[in-house]
């Protein structure tokens, strides 16, 4: 009986809940939109300028996306699944 109860004991707990990884991996998909749509604009050619690397998209889109994407993270850890609403 000591075998049972001493396997329940050690069974594997997860830190957070269910809901708290849904909204990780949201703000994990967030995060990783906003570097996509980052990068590129580059030149083949080092001598010729690229104007394309100034875009709205890599200036104010992708560095917004990539904050909020952190904000929501921060919003799954803090978040306790337990809570009822009432």
């Amino acid at each position: 009986m000591g075998e049972k109860k001493r396997k329940e004991a050690a069974k594997p707990t997860f830190v957070f809940g269910k809901k708290n990884y849904k909204f990780m991996f949201i703000g994990l998909a967030v995060i990783a939109l906003g570097f996509v749509l980052m990068s590129g604009g580059g030149s083949d050619d080092p001598n010729v300028f690229n104007p394309e690397i100034f875009s709205w998209r890599r200036i104010r889109l992708a560095p917004t996306l990539v904050l909020i994407g952190f904000g929501i993270q921060i919003y799954a850890i803090l978040l306790n699944p337990d809570k009822k609403s009432s």
